[in-house]
């Protein structure tokens, strides 16, 4: 027993995730009643990488900044800058791929069961309340802006700790990656699981009517991906971008689809950060905060559904009104972590600028949740690698920048 572990665990990770991947699909095709309880796999590995996830951010972030040589330089900036170009220019396409594909909706139910934010205003509101949440509520509740700011702040107060305490914080840190490692490596089964469901459930039928719009989204997302993405990435390296650019979808990206969680994917592309060797002081805050604000599928979705709404009842958009749309989109799709539901309920936002009602909005999102099996998969794929992708070219930008020095 202990040389077939052995054996298995010698093989790469992604290639055991595709020999998982394989099984599912022919499990859930051939006999989904007799391995119906490989749904159970799934959700547990979802689950522990969602309990794990928190407590590695507070930790690693309070190490990081506890530690952090005041004569040391962060890409934090840098980062940042990335994240609002990505997430304005995903949303920009979006625009730009509706208006040369317009989408009619079928609107017939109304998602009652859930009541989305009646501005920008609010949501924001939710984001401030989030951050002064308090520090045991953000972690059983996964509030990542609060353990954000309760980690900075703690990481600051411990500047001027002992050396035994600062000893002990980055022994726990290692022990908290450990337990990380050993989840991730359960991923192969994980996912077999959760690609089982998916397919046993029969979830990709109801997709059929809405085929035309999904390719739509779909295409913007890749879109992005493979060409708006390595493009700014060339532009701060010059440097060739798809090496890294396949890296991270291959590693990050593929976790992120199955798992459809930014949340859940942290503790992936903090490892994959350790693996391209980037600086810990830096990945060990953007990549949470990624996961909260770098959201360029979010405002693909978002941008395209409104405007399938537009198309569909007859609106005409002129240009202005468009780039106000994709800032809004874009806007919304950063505040997206603060709002339940995500970016689906940031819809009825967008909807209000061309005097959209709310009972048609809300028959939008109901649209978004029907397709949502595949949408949902790409636009978290999409948000989760980027967040490694943005990381890793602030880095090589600026050992770029002091060779030119």
């Amino acid at each position: 027993m202990k040389n077939i572990w052995s054996t298995w665990s010698s093989i790469s990770l992604v290639k055991r995730i595709i020999i998982g991947l394989v099984l599912g699909i022919l499990l859930a095709v051939t006999v989904p009643n007799a391995f119906s309880w490989l749904s159970i796999l799934g959700s547990l590995f979802v689950s522990a990488l969602k309990a794990v996830a928190p407590v590695l951010v507070l930790v690693l972030v309070i190490q990081a900044i506890a530690n952090h040589n005041s004569n040391k330089k962060t890409n934090m900036k840098t980062i940042l800058v990335l994240y609002a170009i990505g997430t304005t220019a995903a949303g920009a396409i979006g625009v730009i791929a509706s208006f040369l594909f317009p989408t009619n909706l079928t609107l017939k139910t109304s998602a009652e069961d859930v009541t989305p934010p009646e501005g920008i205003a609010e949501v924001f509101q939710t984001l401030l309340f989030n951050i002064v949440s308090n520090p045991v509520s953000a972690l059983m509740n996964a509030n990542y802006i609060g353990i954000l700011a309760w980690a900075v702040v703690l990481g600051i107060a411990l500047k001027k700790a002992a050396d035994s305490t600062k000893t002990m914080i980055d022994n726990l840190s290692e022990a908290i990656s450990t337990i990380v490692k050993w989840v991730i490596n359960i991923a192969p089964i994980g996912i077999m699981g959760l690609v089982f469901d998916s397919i046993a459930s029969n979830g990709l039928s109801a997709l059929v009517e809405y085929g035309r719009l999904l390719i739509v989204l779909l295409g913007c997302m890749f879109f992005v991906a493979l060409v708006v993405n390595p493009l700014i990435t060339f532009i701060c390296t010059r440097q060739n971008p798809y090496p890294l650019v396949w890296m991270t979808l291959k590693e990050s990206a593929i976790f992120a689809f199955f798992t459809r969680s930014s949340a859940a994917n942290i503790p992936v592309n903090l490892a994959l950060c350790e693996k391209l060797g980037l600086d810990k002081d830096t990945y060990s805050v953007s990549i949470p905060l990624g996961a909260t604000i770098n959201m360029a599928g979010a405002a693909i979705t978002i941008s395209v559904l409104t405007l399938a709404a537009s198309h569909t009842l007859g609106i005409e958009v002129d240009v202005m009104t468009a780039i106000i749309l994709v800032v809004i989109s874009a806007i919304s799709a950063a505040g997206a972590s603060g709002v339940a539901g995500g970016s689906l309920l940031l819809i009825p936002v967008a909807c209000s600028l061309f005097g959209i009602s709310n009972d048609i909005a809300m028959q939008v999102v109901a649209v978004g949740f029907i397709i949502g099996v595949l949408q949902d998969s790409c636009e978290t794929a999409l948000n989760s690698s980027s967040d490694v992708l943005f990381t890793a070219t602030a880095e090589l930008a600026k050992k770029r920048k002091a060779k030119k020095n």
